[in-house]
């Protein structure tokens, strides 16, 4: 039987499971195994409500274990560290448990199609501290652990006897990540004095986004930027463009300039690039994001039996440009890689994939969202902002649990998420 590796369970990596199990696997034309070193998904434009602590990820995240169940794929726990083209054979790394006990040796897993979909990670182009001193935000597990920093500094703060004293955040990158963390940390700071914690008020809160470029989100319209910025003006964050951090402390971010900007929490979200082990790897042809070069097919440029997708997909536009590392993008992509992979097996013709950009959104929490919407026919951008946008953004996540789950239990997880919503605070505390 026909063996299919997917690597990552991210948002392409579990749609493309999920679709591949539901038509292959359930039929047994093909066994599907996803491999990904996490025992859960969630989606990756909602970290930030994980680090914030709206987005609980033991209640929202996905077990892969039981989705593989569901969806007639099989699910293997294990971090992907190597692969050889040769043998058809990709290296996973030993298993430990928290007490450093080795759980599972190092082992190989054998493949007829390997897909990999292992994501991007922030970029810290090799500034100085950042390492030690950051947090970042591209993993459930570095969200948690800024999120118990964060409860930590608000225990602090509402506790301590100087009534004077104020919560500093330092983020650096104003794109996405940083824009939307600014406004969901004003939302939960809002939300804590409900639960014990009564002197947190948000004017207490001093949020310093730091951006290296002329404006904030500049991968997105000028208009879009504005409106953001305006927006986080509005809610009493600092924008500070146009500002070079060169080096990063215990006590803030340095900046090229020599200013030092406190923090008590600093966190890095600029820049992405494809972790360095598969460069390291000196196997694949790269950009210089570290994304793998592909050909229209999304069939790497090494083997045919290789495909890639998502944010380590380097999948060059006729324009000359780069199809931009986003959840939209993977989405379609997954879609293009499953119809290739069933295509071959039958023995046609691959089909190119093409990128339709149909816009981008970006969440201000409760005080709402901005974007645009590109239209299907005249290809022309619809720019929104305020609640309207905030649904919009919403229904972006609800196509997504659409896409892994089907229609049907995707409605009932939605109903559930709405009734947990009632009996459960409205912010993680632990």
């Amino acid at each position: 039987m026909l063996k299919i590796v997917i690597v990552g369970g991210g948002a392409g990596g579990l749609e493309l499971a999920a679709k591949l199990g539901n038509s292959l696997g359930k039929k047994r034309r093909a066994e599907i195994v996803l491999l990904d070193q996490n025992r859960s998904h969630i989606w990756k434009p909602l970290l930030h409500e994980v680090a914030t602590g709206t987005l609980d990820t033991s209640i929202d995240g996905v077990v892969y274990h039981a989705h593989a169940a569901k969806h007639h794929y099989q699910f293997c726990l294990g971090r992907f560290i190597g692969v050889n083209p040769r043998q058809n054979k990709l290296a996973i790394a030993a298993s430990f448990a928290d007490d450093g006990l080795q759980i599972l040796p190092e082992r190989e897993l054998n493949y007829d199609i390997l897909v990999l979909a292992i994501g991007s990670q922030s970029n810290d182009f090799s500034t100085p501290g950042v390492q030690e001193h950051c947090h970042f935000l591209d993993s459930p597990q570095q969200a948690e652990k800024f999120h118990h920093a964060l409860l930590n500094q608000f225990l602090r703060l509402d506790q301590t006897s100087d009534k004077n004293q104020c919560l500093n955040i330092s983020i650096v990158g104003a794109g996405a990540t940083g824009v939307e963390l600014s406004a969901e940390l004003l939302n939960v700071t809002a939300l804590v004095r409900a639960y014990n914690m009564p002197n947190i008020t948000t004017d207490k809160l001093k949020i310093n986004l730091i951006e290296a470029g002329p404006r904030i989100l500049s991968a997105l319209t000028e208009r879009i930027s504005n409106s953001a910025r305006r927006e986080l003006l509005d809610l009493g964050v600092e924008v500070r463009e146009k500002t070079r951090v060169t080096q990063a402390t215990a006590a803030g971010f340095i900046t090229s300039e020599g200013e030092l900007i406190h923090a008590d929490l600093l966190l890095w979200a600029a820049g992405i690039k494809v972790p360095d082990y598969i460069k390291n790897l000196g196997i694949f042809e790269l950009n210089h994001l570290n994304q793998i070069i592909v050909k229209p097919s999304l069939q790497s440029t090494i083997a045919d039996d290789i495909y890639v997708l998502g944010d380590c997909c380097g999948f060059q536009n006729d324009d000359g440009s780069w199809v931009p590392p986003r959840a939209q993008s993977a989405h379609q992509m997954a879609d293009k890689v499953k119809d290739n992979i069933i295509a071959g097996m039958l023995n046609k013709e691959q089909k190119s994939y093409q990128y339709r950009d149909y816009g981008s959104l970006v969440s201000l929490s409760r005080f709402g969202a901005v974007g645009n919407l590109m239209g299907n026919l005249t290809k022309k951008s619809m720019f929104i902002e305020g609640h309207i946008a905030r649904i919009m953004y919403i229904s972006l996540y609800r196509m997504h649990q659409i896409a892994i789950h089907g229609l049907a239990k995707a409605l009932l997880v939605v109903v559930a998420e709405k009734i947990a919503k009632v009996v459960r605070p409205k912010m993680k505390l632990h």
